[in-house]
C-alpha cells in the first residue's frame, strides 16, 4: 500500500491492527493498517496459506466478514467467498466491512447477498469490480472509493440506502437494470468515462448533484419514483435520457450538458433546469411534461429542434439564452418567455399556448405560428394533446418592451396582447388570421339613450382603459392585468404603428380599423387641443373618419332630403318666370330686349307646395349637387343658398362613403 493510501486512513483506526509487520515509529505511519483475523492478529493479507486454510474453514453462510483496511487479493477473495455459499450457491454474508480497503485483483461479487450493511467507503478497487445481481438486503456505503477499471453492478439490488458520494469511476460504469429501493445517494461522483443506468429503477430520493459525467451517459428506460436531483452537474459528453419516467420532481437546475442531450422522457411532477446549459443540441422529441417545465435563465448554444412535445402545465423560459437557431415545438397552455434573448432565427410552433414575450429581445427572425393539427411523432404517433377542444390557436399576452423589426406572428390571438411600449411595433408582420379583440356588439342603453358601438379591431389596453372609466357601459367591461395606466396618449402611437404595419404588407381593409383606433385615441386624448377634438369629434360623427360608409350615406340621404324638402317649400319659385321681350323697327333694323322677372316666392299652405313637379325639380336640383352641377332651375333666394350649401356639403358626404367603401376594398 502506498504511503498516500496510507496517510488516507485514519491515524488510529478503530479495528484491531494487522501485527505481521513493523511501524514506523519516525513519522507515525502505520506500516500495515488491515484489520486483524483472529486470532493470529493479522490481516487476510499477511496471513500464512495454512492461516488463511483456517480461517476459511471457519466462515460460514451469513457470517461477518471485516477486512477493514486490508489489501485483498483476486485469489482469496474468490476462495473467501467460496466458504460463505448459501443453498443457492450465492456468496452471502451478514455485514461486510471492506471500508479503507485495497482489492488488487479483479473484485467479484457476482450474486453475493448481503444480509445486512455493506460498507466499502474509501475502498479502492484497482483492477475494477463485478456487483452483477449482488442483493444488498440493508445499507450499502461506497463514500468516496476508487474504481479503477471497468465496474459493472448490472441487476444489483439495493434494499436499503445505498451513497457513492465522491466515489470515482476511471472506467465505465454500468448500472443497467440495477434497482434502488431507498435512497440512491451519487453527489459529487466523477463517473471518468461512459456509464450505464439503462433500465435502472430509482424507488426513492436519487441524488446525482454535482456528479461529473466525462463520458457519455445513457439512462434510457430508467424510471425514478422519487425526487430526482442532477442539480450542478456536468454532462461532458452524450447524455441519454431517453423514454426515462420520472415520476417525482426532476432537478437539473444549473446542470451543464457540454454535449449533445436526449431528454424525450415523461416528467410526471415539475422539471426544472433553471440556469442550466445546453451546450450541445437537445432533443425533446416525444416527451411530455405533466407539469411545468422551468428553464429560467437556461443557455443554449448549439441549433436544436425542441419538441414536439407536450406540457400540460407551463414552458418557464423567462430569461433564457438562445445562441444558434431553435424551433421549439409544443402543445401547452402557457410559454413564459419574458427577457429572453434569442440570438439567431427561432420559431416557436405551438398549440393552445398563451405566450408572453415581454422584454425579449430578438436578434434576427423570430416567429410565433399556430399548429393547427396535432404534432406526429417520426414513428407515426400523434403526440398528445394539452387540450381536448378542437381549438388550438395561440395568443399573445404581451410583447412590451420588444423590439419588433424581426417578430412575425401568424395565425395567433392577439385579443389580449399588450402592445405598449414595443419598439418598431410598425415593422411586426402580422400573417394569415391573427384576431384582435372587438368593440362591444349590439345595442346599449347609455345614459337614457341607446347607444350602439361600430364593429372594429381594438386593443386590449384600449378596451381596459374604457373598462376603468366611470362612465363606461356594458360591453367594455373587463380590464387586461398589467396594463398599467394606459390612456388615449399612449395608445394612438400604438394603433398609428400597427396601421402602417398593415399598410406596408398591402393590406389596406386591415389597416381601417387601427385608423379608427388611432382617432379615437385622439379624440379622447386630453393632451389633443380642444379645437381639433371638435373637428374630430365632427369627422366621426359625420362618416366614423371616412371609414363608415353605411353613416355617410346616411347623413348624404338626409341632407340630400332636407335639401328637397326645402326647395319644394322654400326654394322653387311659385312659377317658373316667363320671360318678356320688347323693342322697336327702325326701318330694316329690329331691337329687341329680353326680360326675365325675378322668381316669386311660393305663397299659400306649406302642404300645397309638395306637389310632383315640384319634387321632380326639387331632386333634379339636388341630385345635380352633389356632383357640382347646376341644374338650371330658377330658384328663389333661399333656393340659391340652399343649392350653395348643398354643392358644398353633400360631395364631401358622397366622397367620405366613397373613401370608406375603397378603404374596405383596396389592395
Amino acid at each position: 500500500m502506498s504511503k498516500s493510501d496510507v496517510n488516507s486512513i485514519q491515524t488510529d483506526p478503530d479495528w484491531p491492527q494487522c501485527v505481521g509487520y513493523d511501524r514506523s515509529t519516525s513519522s507515525g505511519i502505520i506500516a500495515c493498517p488491515g484489520r486483524a483475523v483472529s486470532p493470529v492478529n493479522a490481516c487476510l493479507e499477511h496471513l500464512d496459506d495454512d492461516e488463511f486454510a483456517s480461517y476459511c474453514h471457519s466462515l460460514r453462510p451469513g457470517t461477518d466478514l471485516d477486512h477493514r483496511g486490508t489489501r485483498i487479493t483476486e485469489a482469496r477473495l474468490r476462495v473467501m467467498l467460496s466458504f460463505i455459499r448459501n443453498v443457492n450457491g450465492k456468496p452471502e454474508t451478514r455485514e461486510a466491512q471492506f471500508a479503507h480497503a485495497e482489492f488488487l485483483g479483479r473484485a467479484d461479487f457476482r450474486g453475493s447477498v448481503f444480509s445486512e450493511h455493506a460498507d466499502f467507503k474509501y475502498t479502492t478497487f484497482e483492477a475494477g469490480a463485478e456487483f452483477d445481481n449482488v442483493e444488498f438486503k440493508g445499507g450499502a456505503t461506497f463514500y468516496s472509493s476508487k474504481f479503477l477499471t471497468h465496474t459493472s453492478f448490472d441487476r444489483v439490488k439495493f434494499h436499503g440506502s445505498v451513497t457513492f458520494a465522491l466515489t470515482t469511476f476511471t472506467e465505465r460504469v454500468d448500472f443497467s437494470g440495477a434497482t434502488f429501493e431507498t435512497l440512491a445517494n451519487f453527489p459529487e461522483c466523477e463517473f471518468l468515462t461512459d456509464s450505464h443506468f439503462f433500465g435502472a429503477r430509482f424507488k426513492h430520493y436519487a441524488s446525482f448533484a454535482s456528479c461529473l459525467f466525462g463520458g457519455k451517459v445513457d439512462y434510457t428506460l430508467a424510471k425514478f419514483d422519487g425526487h430526482a436531483d442532477f442539480s450542478r452537474t456536468r454532462f461532458e459528453d452524450t447524455a441519454t435520457l431517453r423514454s426515462v419516467t420520472f415520476r417525482s420532481r426532476a432537478n437539473f437546475d444549473t446542470a451543464d450538458f457540454a454535449g449533445d442531450v436526449d431528454l424525450s422522457s415523461i416528467f410526471n411532477d415539475e422539471a426544472y433546469f433553471v440556469s442550466a446549459r445546453f451546450g450541445g443540441e437537445v432533443s425533446l422529441e416525444g416527451s411530455l411534461f405533466r407539469h411545468n417545465l422551468h428553464l429560467v435563465g437556461a443557455e443554449f448554444v448549439a441549433s436544436s429542434t425542441l419538441g414536439p412535445f407536450m406540457c400540460a402545465g407551463s414552458i418557464k423560459l423567462s430569461g433564457a439564452k438562445f445562441s444558434s437557431p431553435v424551433t421549439i415545438m409544443a402543445s401547452t397552455y402557457r410559454v413564459e418567455a419574458q427577457r429572453t434573448r434569442w440570438g439567431s432565427t427561432a420559431s416557436l410552433r405551438l398549440r393552445n399556448a398563451q405566450v408572453n414575450l415581454s422584454g425579449a429581445v430578438f436578434e434576427f427572425p423570430f416567429t410565433i405560428l399556430t399548429e393547427h393539427d396535432n404534432f406526429s411523432l417520426p414513428d407515426g404517433r400523434s403526440l398528445p394533446d394539452v387540450s381536448s377542444s378542437s381549438g388550438s390557436r395561440v395568443a399573445v399576452e404581451s410583447i412590451r418592451g420588444v423590439d419588433a423589426a424581426h417578430l412575425l406572428l401568424s395565425d395567433v390571438d392577439l385579443s389580449r396582447c399588450l402592445f405598449a411600449g414595443t419598439v418598431h411595433l410598425d415593422q411586426v408582420r402580422l400573417e394569415g388570421d391573427c384576431r384582435f379583440d372587438t368593440a362591444p356588439d349590439g345595442l346599449y342603453w347609455h345614459k337614457g339613450r341607446p347607444t350602439r358601438f361600430t364593429p372594429r379591431h381594438v386593443l386590449a389596453e384600449e378596451h381596459s382603459w374604457r373598462a376603468s372609466r366611470a362612465s363606461t357601459i356594458r360591453g367594455w367591461n373587463f380590464a387586461v392585468l398589467g396594463t398599467g395606466r394606459n390612456g388615449p396618449a399612449q395608445l394612438a402611437p400604438v394603433y398609428r404603428a400597427l396601421r402602417k404595419s398593415y399598410e406596408d404588407n398591402k393590406n389596406e381593409p386591415g389597416a381601417a380599423d387601427f385608423y379608427y383606433g388611432e382617432m379615437e385615441m385622439r379624440r379622447h386624448a386630453t393632451a389633443t387641443p380642444r379645437a381639433e377634438r371638435y373637428l374630430l369629434t365632427s369627422y366621426w360623427a359625420l362618416s366614423g373618419y371616412g371609414l363608415r360608409a353605411l353613416r355617410a350615406t346616411i347623413w348624404l340621404i338626409a341632407a340630400m332630403s332636407t335639401t328637397l324638402l326645402s326647395l319644394m317649400l322654400w326654394g322653387l319659385p311659385m312659377d317658373d318666370p316667363k320671360q318678356t321681350s320688347s323693342g322697336k323697327i327702325t326701318g330694316v333694323h329690329v331691337r329687341l330686349t329680353t326680360n326675365t322677372p325675378d322668381p316669386v316666392n311660393p305663397k299659400g299652405p306649406p302642404l300645397e307646395r309638395l306637389t310632383s313637379e315640384r319634387f321632380e325639380k326639387s331632386l333634379r336640383v339636388v341630385v345635380n349637387s352633389v356632383i357640382f352641377r347646376s341644374s338650371g332651375q330658377d330658384l328663389t333666394t333661399a333656393g340659391t343658398y340652399l343649392e350653395m350649401l348643398s354643392r358644398l356639403s353633400e360631395p364631401i358626404l358622397l366622397g367620405f362613403a366613397v373613401l370608406a367603401i375603397r378603404g374596405r376594398v383596396k389592395r
